[in-house]
């Protein structure tokens, strides 16, 4: 299904799992923490090894957030892509890029950080061997298809659009212009690695080195991951606190009644059912701020089921049985706003955010739905599952609201059905194995604020979170085409198109952008939340 020609990008929410097995103790050469306090936050068991080009969702991101520095860095108030490792991204054609890293950064075991670390980390991210999840995130530089083929073994090592020149700088070729690529580069998968990951996969795996201010100093998997101060981080944000325990939680409800009592200091998503309870309780300690994050409703379009023609016109009359300014209001308590288009307010109009692109078909038309549901040929085998994940988020009550909303639009009882999973990474591992049964949630947080991120990681063909396997050859050229645009103002319409292509196909149900929301305990202070929802771990003090 995918197009060797087409420029891919992997994505992330961003997650991870360190080695089964756990990490060990020692000190690879940066512990320390000093005599601040640690601070203790509500986290879950990630999916996936704690390698950057392998980590797509929220949970492992969080770490990585903590233990990477790449060559940008993201404004934590504004989401700005500004230089950090990078002291120059120099281009005159928007295709070539010579990249001049600074001085003095190191990794924590002392290692320099140099223009081979960012080079050999994105060989290994792209290299079809190492089955990276983010591996696509790579593939618009040129070589990419010759070690990720789209069959056969690695036809080469090595992308033959990177090259080291000397010890701080490298130059990088695309296979078309893409002249807000630079932007991209604060993702975690294009983080450097230190020369311990290739000498000693397995050790660096159970327990990984970065350059970033913490220091990962445990991992016990379904109990907590213990990350450290690093004394010797070279960067300005400094940890203001002498670590964070991440501490691993099942039920969120869980999580915020020990926020409560006092047992914890960081709860980074207050569930649904305590949104009535959470001013009372912790008053000006509640955060509730927009954020980079949608929730939709993916389909398996690998299932023959649910992949007809004519069936745009089933997905778009769904769309209309639901009514997101009731839910939003009765579920979420106003912390989510009702979608308009499948990006975030975040972008602003300029960046890409439409209030009216997906119109009539955002909007409760119970008599529209139940006539277009009809004119897609109904819901394939009389009723609908939607799979969500049952540990974390609250999911059960907005699944169930949805679930009676699109019941009642139709004057169906059994025409929708909530299916909740067990655990988040039971739910992501069915979906990557493409097992779905129907229908299922889909929360997206952006990686960096361009519309293109909103749009090509997840419904681009072959695009590795491109979970439901949608594609479309239109969707996929204006995508190319807007990529190549070096004008920002033009870029944004032509992805737009594109999005109006995903529209008319109702490629997912957009539901509701979703506002980052948190509760601290009265031990701690300076807490706040970045433009993708993350807790700025660094800047929190114990007092």
């Amino acid at each position: 299904m995918r197009g060797a020609t087409h420029t891919k990008w992997a994505a992330v929410a961003t997650v991870v799992a360190l080695a089964a097995t756990g990490c060990g103790g020692g000190d690879d050469g940066g512990g320390g923490g000093g005599a601040e306090g640690i601070v203790s936050s509500s986290w879950g068991d990630p999916q996936n090894p704690l390698e950057p080009s392998n980590t797509n969702e929220v949970q492992g991101g969080k770490v990585l957030s903590m233990i990477f520095r790449g060559l940008k860095q993201y404004d934590p108030k504004t989401g700005a892509a500004n230089n950090l490792l990078a002291e120059n991204i120099e281009t005159t054609d928007s295709t070539n890029f010579t990249i001049t890293v600074k001085d003095g950064w190191t990794f924590s075991n002392g290692e320099q950080v140099t223009a081979k670390s960012f080079v050999d980390a994105w060989n290994y991210g792209a290299n079809l061997k190492n089955n990276q999840r983010n591996a696509f995130f790579f593939g618009q530089i040129e070589g990419y298809d010759q070690v990720h083929p789209e069959s056969g073994e690695p036809k080469a090592q090595t992308m033959s659009g990177l090259k080291v020149v000397d010890d701080k700088t490298f130059t990088v070729k695309l296979t078309q212009k893409f002249s807000t690529w630079p932007d991209t580069l604060g993702y975690a998968a294009f983080s450097p690695l230190p020369q311990a990951f290739f000498t000693d996969h397995d050790a660096w795996v159970a327990k990984p080195i970065g350059n970033g201010p913490y220091t990962i100093q445990s991992y016990t998997k379904g109990s907590q991951m213990e990350l450290v101060k690093w004394d010797g981080y070279p960067g300005t944000d400094k940890a203001q606190n002498g670590g964070v325990t991440l501490k691993v939680y099942t039920d969120n409800n869980t999580a915020y009644t020990d926020l409560v009592a006092g047992n914890l200091d960081l709860v980074d998503d207050v569930p649904a059912s305590q949104l009535k309870n959470v001013q009372a309780d912790l008053g000006d300690r509640y955060i509730n701020q927009p954020a980079g994050i949608i929730q939709t409703l993916a389909f398996p379009f690998y299932d023959p089921a649910w992949n007809k023609p004519g069936q745009e016109k089933l997905r778009t009359g769904l769309s209309m049985a639901i009514d997101r300014e009731q839910i939003t209001e009765t579920i979420f308590q106003n912390t989510r706003t009702p979608a308009t288009d499948w990006t975030s307010p975040v972008l602003g109009e300029a960046g890409g955010f439409s209030k009216t692109l997906c119109g009539d078909a955002c909007e409760y038309n119970a008599a529209e739905a139940k006539k277009l549901v009809a004119e897609g040929g109904g819901i394939p085998g009389g009723t609908m599952k939607i799979s969500y994940n049952a540990d974390t988020g609250s999911h059960k009550e907005w699944v169930d609201a949805v679930c009676n909303s699109i019941n009642r639009a139709l004057g169906d009882t059994k025409a929708c059905v909530g299916n909740p999973i067990g655990t988040f990474a039971d739910f992501r591992n069915q979906i990557t194995e493409s097992k779905m049964p129907g229908p299922f949630r889909a929360g997206w947080q952006m990686d960096y604020p361009l519309i293109q991120n909103f749009l090509q990681p997840l419904y681009y063909t072959g695009a590795s979170s491109n979970d439901g396997k949608y594609t479309d050859p239109e969707f996929d050229k204006l995508v190319d085409q807007a990529n190549a645009e070096t004008d920002t103002a033009k870029a944004v319409e032509t992805f737009q198109q594109a999005e109006e292509v995903l529209r008319d196909d109702m490629g997912a149900i957009p539901l509701w952008y979703q506002n980052g929301s948190a509760g601290y305990s009265d031990r701690v202070s300076g807490v706040t939340l970045n433009p993708f929802s993350v807790p700025v771990y660094e800047q929190i003090k114990v007092n």
